[in-house]
């Protein structure tokens, strides 16, 4: 019965063992992988400090021309605001700005025109109804935008990383409790 003790023992610890390198192992992917996406755009975002956004005007461009150039076929919200005493136009997030740099909110349902244009009558019903918000805009005044969200936020940032800090040390005492449970073994079969 003992022999069979130390076996299952051994394969225990095994297991264990193999269980902590691949939690070690995952998190250090994730983190790489995080690295190489989140970290960049984290950085680039030079949208960082937040102020208060005083509405000017919110219009919807449905369909027509805005300063010569053409709209999508999408309504189109585009919001105008005073942060720190000056004009901005607001975008929505970081990336609504790259997508359309005349749209401060580009709806959801693109391919149905009515739902499009609700969801935009929505927006614009919440941001006549609360003329005062909080904006993010950039500390050097580089650009003359503000955003309503940051996608890529301190937050963002700490919860995409907390899982993968969690493996790790998860992984390591792991690893760390088998290698006591093996150095304790071998000093209890020496007395």
């Amino acid at each position: 019965m003992g022999k069979k003790l130390v076996t299952a023992q051994k394969r225990g610890e095994t297991r264990a063992l193999c269980l902590g390198v691949v939690m070690v192992f995952g998190s250090v992917i994730a983190y790489y992988i995080l690295g190489t996406t989140l970290l960049p755009l984290y950085q680039k975002s030079v949208w960082s400090q937040v102020s208060k956004c005083h509405l000017i005007e919110a219009n919807i461009k449905d369909q027509e021309e805005l300063d010569g150039r053409n709209v999508p076929q999408y309504p189109c919200l585009w919001v105008n605001v005073t942060a720190l005493g000056k004009w901005a136009m607001l975008y929505h997030t970081e990336e609504t700005k790259e997508k359309n740099h005349q749209c401060s909110y580009i709806p959801t349902h693109l391919e149905n025109y009515r739902k499009a244009r609700l969801d935009v009558e929505k927006i614009k019903a919440n941001f006549k109804e609360h003329q005062a918000f909080l904006c993010y805009h950039d500390p050097e005044e580089n650009e003359r935008s503000v955003l309503y969200t940051r996608l890529y936020g301190p937050q963002v940032l700490f919860s995409s990383l907390f899982w993968p800090t969690f493996m790790l040390i998860g992984g390591v005492l792991i690893i760390i409790m088998v290698k006591i449970n093996q150095s304790l073994s071998v000093l209890v079969a020496q007395h």
